[in-house]
Parts: C-alpha cells; structure tokens; sequence
C-alpha cells in the first residue's frame, strides 16, 4: 500500500467569517480588533443556561450564536441579570458571537464584546440556515488537507488521480481524456481534503483549470473547451499510477492483484498502468473507470472470471474411482 505525503492543518479566524463568498450575510458591529482571533472547532454553541451565569457547557475558541429566543429573553430580564449573562459568555472566550435574524443586540454585550475584543457579528440569516451553512463551511476549510503531484480528471463520473514520475505523460494523457469529453479538475498540483470518510480534490489557485504541456506551454483547458470541460473539485476514486514498462518487470495480467493507495488514513484503489510506446493510455483510463464503475455495483469482472475458470476445471476432472469409460 502506498501512502500520501504529509497532512496539513489549516487555521480559521473570525475574519474569515465575513468573506462575500462565504454567503453568511455577517456585518460586524463590534470587537474590530478581534477578528483574528482563531475557531478551533466546526461545531457551534448556543448559550442556553450560560445566560443565567451557568457558564459549564461552554467551550473556548467556538463560535456563539444567539437567536431570537436569546435576544428576547435578554430583553426581557432586569439589567443585573442581563449584565450576568453577558459576562458569562464572554468569559468563556469565544471565537465570535453572532446574533441572527439582523437582530439588534443589548447595548451591554455590545459593550462587552467592545471592551473584550470579542468579534460580534449580525447576520439576517434566521439561526438555523446561519449554523448550517457556517458548520458545513467550517468542516471544510479544517478538514485535514494535502497536497499531490499528479493530474485529476472526472472519467464517466470517477474521480481518478494519475500518478507518475515527471515527463513520463500524465498531462499529455488527461488532454486526450479531455479532447474524448472527461473533465479536468487539476494539473500539476492537487489539492486533496478528507470529508466524511472520502477525500476530494481540487485545483490549486491561479493554476486552476491549466495545463502544462511540454512544447506547447501553459493552457486553459476552460477557454479552449468550454465550462463543461472542467470542474472545480471530484471525489477520489481510483489512483492510477503511470511507470515506464520494463521487460524484467512482472504485471497484472489477470486483474486479481489489489493494490491500494491510502491517502489522509482514506485507502483508494490503485493500479500501476505500465507505458510503453503503442499503448493507448487514455483508452485504458477509460476502461480502467469503466471497470471501477462495475466494481462499485458489486461487479468484479476479473474475480468472476477465476471463478468460472475453478469450476469448469472442476467439472472437468474425472471422478475419482471411475475409469475414462465411466466402469468402476
């Protein structure tokens, strides 16, 4: 089994938050000078009993969210015990606070968070379309994350990652897939997270959607083939690794030998794809994700043909105390 270079943490800060490509609709109204101050975690507190100063299911470095419930319980107690409240959550250092609904915050935790540097946000998202879509956000910029050397392609919806030591034709391979109609995800550099259980990969930056092609130079698989010819990220399912052929090697010739590629502790199939001149590498590609489709199904073409194979030599031994006339 193979595995993949070293994991990557990425740290999040509250400024992050109000990115316009985050889609939260957040609007900072106080604690400015707080705004790196990091999450550590995806999950979200509400305050619940903390805002009668029981302050015990609170954890530091988290994000605070309070809904029309909390505002207007807030709004409703006498000021010592609102002044209470606030200092209880506030000491338990969250990353930010956030109020939904574009809600008008008390006067005192606006002061607090003020005088604490904690971040206060406003959002007019109502509380639960805010925590779902800032968890889901959350869980993926601190999802564990590599980086590799390779090319990803979406071959008849399967996610396959080509690996292969420099010049020996992995770009020059995915442009053919692509001319056939597969999608380009990434050249050169892949950027590979760990999701649920799966690892999805994606183009790095300014290099996103271009190709290196020796003698040609750099180009833009979106411009030259259109929108449908790439894609932003693809879940990985099959590695494919290119190597030079060499005669004093042996290889697969039956399809029986499983290999595996782990990547972020994710195992993914492997198979090692000899190149030699005549071979057409991107037909096999496609045959090899054709075949990874089957075996998804439940379908495993080379074990059922072992099988066959067992039972018609089975069938075809004589029986044991029985001549070739069949006379015992």
């Amino acid at each position: 089994m193979t595995t993949s270079r070293q994991v990557r943490t990425v740290q999040v800060t509250a400024a992050q938050l109000v990115a316009p490509d985050v889609r939260l609709e957040l609007r900072v109204l106080a604690g400015a000078k707080g705004l790196d101050r990091r999450i550590s975690a995806p999950r979200i507190q509400k305050p619940g009993l903390a805002l009668t100063g029981w302050d015990e299911q609170l954890h530091d470095e988290r994000l605070l969210v309070l809904g029309a419930t909390e505002i207007q319980y807030l709004e409703a107690v006498t000021p010592e015990a609102r002044a209470l409240a606030v200092a209880t959550m506030l000491s338990a250092q969250p990353a930010a606070i956030v109020v939904s609904r574009g809600l008008q915050p008390p006067l005192e935790l606006v002061a607090g968070c003020e005088e604490t540097d904690v971040p206060l946000f406003v959002s007019g998202l109502p509380s639960a379309d805010f925590i779902i879509r800032v968890t889901a956000w959350l869980q993926d910029q601190m999802a564990p994350a590599t980086s590799i050397h390779g090319v990803l392609l979406d071959v008849l919806g399967i996610g396959i990652l080509l690996l292969g030591k420099s010049g020996i034709g992995k770009s020059e391979t995915a442009l053919d897939l692509v001319v056939r109609g597969h999608r380009l995800v990434a050249d050169d550099i892949v950027h590979i997270r760990q999701k649920s259980g799966f690892v999805y990969g994606s183009g790095s930056g300014i290099i996103r959607h271009h190709m290196e092609i020796r003698g040609l130079g750099i180009i833009n698989i979106k411009d030259l083939f259109g929108i449908a010819a790439v894609r932003e990220t693809k879940k990985l399912e099959l590695v494919i690794e290119l190597v030079e052929w060499a005669e004093s090697d042996e290889y697969d010739r039956l399809g029986l030998e499983e290999r595996h590629y782990r990547i972020l502790d994710v195992v993914v199939p492997m198979v090692k794809l000899p190149v030699r001149p005549g071979r057409n590498i991107a037909t096999i590609i496609e045959v090899a994700a054709r075949n990874q489709l089957l075996k998804l199904q439940g379908h495993n073409s080379a074990k059922e043909f072992q099988e066959r194979l067992n039972r018609a030599i089975a069938e075809a031994r004589p029986q044991r105390g029985f001549d070739v006339d069949g006379i015992e």
